[in-house]
């Protein structure tokens, strides 16, 4: 699991003095026990590594859009820093379907559900999150989404 992933990390990088991994596995452990606070769960939920893919995607894009504002306001050091911890988060992150993968796996969906048109798009999304959740970029996947029910 993730989550036991996320933990030996820490252990890890403790031991081997890395503060900047230390402090950046803290925040994603930060992130996933405020998620579960949410959810309101004593224990881990069955599909635990999906819900810690969605955090560790937030998270992703979260210092992505950092980096680009800390850029384009000229803070190098501290776009640095959030590239630092975006390596980290994403050590522990699924590995992410190419294009091609991802296309054949919305194909496949589309034709187990018949889908024809637009108006199955809202099913076909629902139906690609379940299956390949923390797989896939769902923001990409819209678009091709749209391109497949089109053509």
């Amino acid at each position: 699991m993730i989550r036991d992933d996320i933990k030996a990390a820490l252990v890890t990088a403790m031991k081997g003095g890395d503060k900047q991994a230390t402090a950046a596995i803290r925040l994603i452990q930060a992130a996933i026990k405020n998620r579960d606070i949410e959810l309101r769960t004593g224990t881990a939920p069955a599909d635990d590594d999906v819900l810690v893919s969605e955090v560790l995607q937030k998270m992703v894009k979260q210092r992505r859009e950092s980096i680009t504002l800390y850029r384009q306001g000229d803070r190098e050091e501290l776009a640095q820093q959030e590239e630092s911890e975006l390596a980290v988060i994403e050590r522990f992150l699924p590995k992410m379907m190419d294009e091609a993968e991802a296309r054949a796996a919305i194909d496949a969906i589309v034709a187990d559900l018949g889908a024809s048109g637009p108006k199955d798009m809202g099913r076909v999304m629902a139906e690609l999150k379940t299956r390949h959740a923390g797989q896939i970029d769902m923001s990409k996947a819209s678009g091709q989404v749209k391109a497949a029910l089109a053509g």
